[in-house]
């Protein structure tokens, strides 16, 4: 399995990330890369981009180094309900759109709070993918968030740093959400989650996983960028 789409990417506009978009093209270009998401934090985030960040990311080019750049968005979950932290308004105008819960911003609560605020997301029509759902801070009712997922095409991250550098203690979780999203039919994304230019295009814990599961590459969505933008066109359509 071969990943050649990296939808989880940081840049210096995050406040705690550490390399530009340039850097980052050029590390995906190295790596056999196709296509990034810029999905720098949402304003939630302490440090994170303002608003207007996220209104003006037309200026960049499509391409850099050869990399197809998506505009897009990892949104804070800010409440049980499921409301994130940037505007229908701006949301509209980007390509790709992560929400995801961090401690920063909100609290963990029960699993029933938990997952309604994801399942909340997930009804949210701008929001493409959830991130790093395996965190074990924030436990889920892994069977309804994976039905609401599948009902509203939005796609389940196999977050690569989860595995690593980020919310230890990840890895079981990851593997009994994978599990059940392949046996559920869900589709899969994988992100690297980079905050510095290195970790781009790193994604091999997260295919060693998916591997070790004997997933069917037809349900993860980064090995073949036609499919993976015909599930943009679709999403736009849904």
């Amino acid at each position: 399995m071969k990943p050649l789409i990296d939808t989880h990417t940081h840049t210096i506009a995050s406040g705690h990330a550490y390399s530009t978009l340039i850097e980052n093209c050029l590390e995906a270009s190295k790596k056999g890369i196709k296509l990034i998401a810029m999905t720098d934090h949402g304003p939630a985030m302490p440090g994170g981009p303002h608003k207007f960040h996220f209104g003006n990311l037309k200026v960049i080019p499509q391409f850099i180094h050869g990399v197809e750049v998506l505009k897009g968005v990892e949104l804070n979950i800010i409440d049980y309900e499921g409301n994130i932290d940037l505007d229908a308004g701006r949301l509209s105008k980007l390509d790709f759109v992560i929400a995801s819960l961090h401690d920063v911003c909100i609290m963990p609560g029960s699993v029933k709070d938990n997952t309604r605020a994801l399942i909340g997301a997930i009804k949210n029509k701008y929001v493409h993918a959830i991130a790093h759902p395996g965190n074990p801070i924030f436990e889920i009712d892994i069977d309804e968030v994976l039905k609401a997922a599948k009902e509203y095409n939005v796609l389940i991250e196999i977050n690569n740093s989860s595995f690593t550098t980020s919310r230890p203690g990840s890895y079981e979780n990851c593997k009994r959400i994978a599990y059940k999203a392949l046996e559920n039919g869900n589709l899969l994304t994988t992100g690297s989650d980079a905050h510095i230019c290195y970790e781009v295009g790193l994604l091999d814990k997260s295919v060693s996983l998916l591997e070790e599961l004997g997933a069917d590459e037809k349900y993860v969505i980064t090995t073949d960028v036609e499919r993976f933008k015909k599930f943009l066109e679709e999403k736009r359509a849904f």
